[in-house]
C-alpha cells in the first residue's frame, strides 16, 4: 500500500505532568521532543506497518525543520516539498489526565500549488489532514494534489482534525475534493454535517464507527493519547479496522506521536 499524506511536519514538544499546571509556579514533568504534524505522523505509522509512506508539505530551512525531517526519515518516510521560511512548533500539555495544545504552523501553510510535483501523488491513498483545508493557499494545494492522486488512480482521504475550525468555507473545501473516506471524531462529524463518503468515526476509548458497525478499543495502558488518531488512520489505510486500533493501542502506550 502506498500513501502520500499533505500537510504539516512540524517539531512536537510535549509535556506530561501527574498534576494540574499552577500559574507562576513549578511542576516535574516528562517531556519528549520530536517530529510531529498529523500527516507526518501518518506517515511515520503508515510506514512502521509495512506500507510505503511519502511526506508533501513545506517546512522551515532552520534547525527545528531539520531535526523534524531528519526523524522522519529514519521512520522510512519520503520527504518533499520546499524548504523556505521557519517551521512550526506545537506544544502539548498533558496535566492530570487533560490534553492542552498551542500550535504555531509557521510556514506549513504557505504550500501552493504550483509547488508540487506529479510525481509525488503517484500513491494509492492520498491522504489529506484537515488542517490543510482551513486556510490558504495550502487548501488550494491540497485540491490539486487531489486532482494529481485521482489521476493515477488514487483514493483521496481526509481527518477532518478539529470541530472548532469547521466553518462553511471548511466544508465547501471538504464536499469539493470529495473525498473516498473521511476520519472524524464524534464531534466532527456532528458539527461538518451532511457528506457522501464513508465515515470512519473515531470514539477514543469506545473505538470507532466504520460501516455503521461498532468496532471496540484494544485495551491497552495509556500513557500518552496524543497522535492515537493517526496512527489508527495509518492502520486503516494500510490494512483494516483491526490493523487501525492495534496501532491506536500502540501509540497510546507510550509518550508521543510517532511509532
Amino acid at each position: 500500500m502506498r500513501v502520500t499524506t499533505l500537510g504539516d511536519l512540524l517539531l512536537d514538544v510535549i509535556v506530561q505532568t501527574d498534576e494540574p499546571l499552577v500559574t507562576g509556579d513549578d511542576r516535574p514533568a516528562t517531556t519528549l521532543m520530536g517530529a510531529g504534524g498529523q500527516a507526518a505522523n501518518v506517515a511515520a505509522w503508515v510506514a512502521a506497518l509495512g506500507g510505503s509512506a511519502r511526506f508533501v508539505g513545506k517546512r522551515g530551512d532552520d534547525a527545528a525543520g531539520e531535526l523534524a525531517a531528519a526523524e522522519l526519515r529514519g521512520h522510512r518516510v519520503e520527504v518533499v516539498g520546499p524548504v523556505e521560511g521557519r517551521t512550526g512548533v506545537v506544544v502539548s500539555i498533558a496535566a492530570a489526565g487533560e490534553r492542552t495544545m498551542a500550535s504555531d504552523r509557521g510556514s506549513a501553510p504557505e504550500l501552493s500549488a504550483d509547488e508540487l510535483e506529479a510525481e509525488w501523488f503517484d500513491c494509492d491513498v492520498l491522504h489529506i489532514s484537515g488542517y490543510s483545508l482551513q486556510r490558504e493557499p495550502i487548501a488550494s494545494a491540497a485540491a490539486r494534489a487531489a486532482e494529481l492522486a485521482r489521476a493515477s488512480g488514487a483514493r483521496v482521504s481526509v481527518d477532518l482534525s478539529t470541530w472548532s475550525a469547521i466553518d462553511d468555507a471548511f466544508r465547501v473545501r471538504v464536499r469539493a475534493l470529495a473525498p473516498d473516506i473521511v476520519f472524524a471524531g464524534e464531534r466532527e462529524r456532528d458539527t461538518f454535517g451532511a457528506l457522501e463518503t464513508d465515515w470512519i468515526v473515531k470514539r477514543g476509548a469506545e473505538g470507532v464507527l466504520a460501516a455503521g458497525e461498532k468496532h471496540g478499543a484494544v485495551a491497552t495502558q495509556v500513557v500518552d493519547a496524543t497522535g492515537a488518531g493517526d496512527a489508527f488512520a495509518a492502520g486503516f489505510l494500510v490494512g483494516n479496522v483491526e490493523l487501525g486500533l492495534e496501532a491506536a493501542a500502540r501509540c497510546c502506550a507510550k509518550l508521543g506521536a510517532m511509532p
